[in-house]
């Protein structure tokens, strides 16, 4: 089977990821369920002839010295895809992620109106949060997508592969591949302050260099957008702080406190109807009361707050999650699973009855 047909079917099955490695059938996953399709197991001459067919000779080259790859791949005009290639027991291997064929809006992902009003504003270190294949990508598309549609911006991205094309609108879209057009994120994020950039998206925040450059960049008078592998606000900010030695975390601390707009923390969760997933989000906005609790080192005070600032478009996961499960969309138990605090909210939540046999 050429790779082609396994996209097209990952793409008709609404997939997030096609797995491809020797000893099982291809394999897709939807609804955050991995299935095989097909019977016959891949051998290790079916894996290359597919890394062959969306590789390129200087790619399988690297691949070779260093054991993996990542980049975009457009799959001619229905999708495109992030892709992994790499070495497994001697073979090759692939993973590819199907990203969104369309930008979404603010209401299509569940995102509060409060944010069009912070991203508008011309500083801050803006965080969307969560696992792997949470969907920050997709949020943090949504955001510059919005910007680049409704204000005269330069949108500078550095990313790891390039995921989402922007074409220029209203503003313009300079988007940076790490590897490719610059061999870091730091050294992406110095560079871009001497493009008149007023916007700067960082893939990803993965050492100390990257997030001084990060916070550094928000200083100076601009929004800055990252990611992180963090779960809550307050994780979020105690993990930037920690990758600092400690005579430099006092004043990272008041740096932090000064240059952060908001922390959006997200999950994607199995729908109850099977039909897709849907993010559960908790959303920090960095008020004054939250300022001061990252200035002095209290940020386990921060969820209370988060709680108690609804007014201002905050919501807690707890609280996320209640809703949408009252709501019916997802279930208890996944509800439940998905908790920062799982005793709390089952206090607060009737567990349905079970049915009668």
């Amino acid at each position: 089977m050429a790779i082609e047909a396994i996209l097209n079917t990952a793409i008709e099955r609404e997939a997030s990821d096609v797995h491809l490695t020797i000893g099982r059938p291809w394999t897709i996953r939807v609804a955050g369920d991995l299935i095989s399709v097909g019977k016959e197991l891949l051998e290790p001459e079916d894996t290359e002839a597919f890394a062959r067919e969306i590789t390129t000779e200087e790619q399988r080259k690297k691949i070779e010295e260093v054991g993996g790859i990542d980049f975009g791949f457009t799959f001619e005009d229905k999708a495109r895809f992030r892709v992994s290639c790499f070495k497994q027991r001697g073979t090759y291997a692939m993973t590819l992620r199907l990203l969104p064929s369309k930008f979404y809006s603010f209401e299509d992902i569940g995102l509060p109106k409060q944010l069009v009003d912070l991203i508008s504003r011309p500083r801050g270190l803006i965080l969307v949060t969560g696992p792997t294949g949470s969907g920050k990508t997709t949020t943090l598309a949504t955001m510059l997508n919005y910007i680049n549609e409704n204000l005269p911006k330069h949108i500078i991205t550095a990313e790891d592969p390039i995921e989402f094309l922007h074409p220029n609108k209203k503003g313009i879209v300079t988007q940076r591949e790490v590897g490719a057009d610059v061999p870091s994120f730091a050294e992406a994020v110095v560079k871009a302050l001497r493009q008149d950039p007023d916007v700067v998206l960082i893939g990803e925040m993965r050492d100390l260099s990257t997030m001084e450059a990060a916070i550094r960049a928000a200083e100076t008078g601009h929004l800055v957008f990252s990611t992180l592998h963090t779960t809550g606000a307050a994780r979020t900010v105690d993990r930037i702080i920690d990758v600092f030695p400690s005579y430099q975390q006092t004043q990272i601390r008041i740096q932090l406190s000064a240059t952060i707009a908001a922390v959006i923390s997200q999950t994607l969760l199995p729908k109850l109807d099977g039909k897709g997933r849907i993010a559960a989000f908790e959303i920090m906005f960095a008020t004054p009361a939250i300022r001061n609790l990252i200035r002095e080192g209290k940020t386990y005070q921060v969820i209370s707050e988060i709680q108690t600032g609804m007014r201002y478009g905050m919501r807690a996961l707890d609280d996320h999650l209640k809703e949408i499960y009252q709501q019916g969309v997802i279930g208890y138990d996944v509800m439940i699973e998905s908790a920062q605090d799982p005793k709390d909210l089952a206090q607060r939540v009737t567990k349905p009855a079970a049915p009668k046999k």
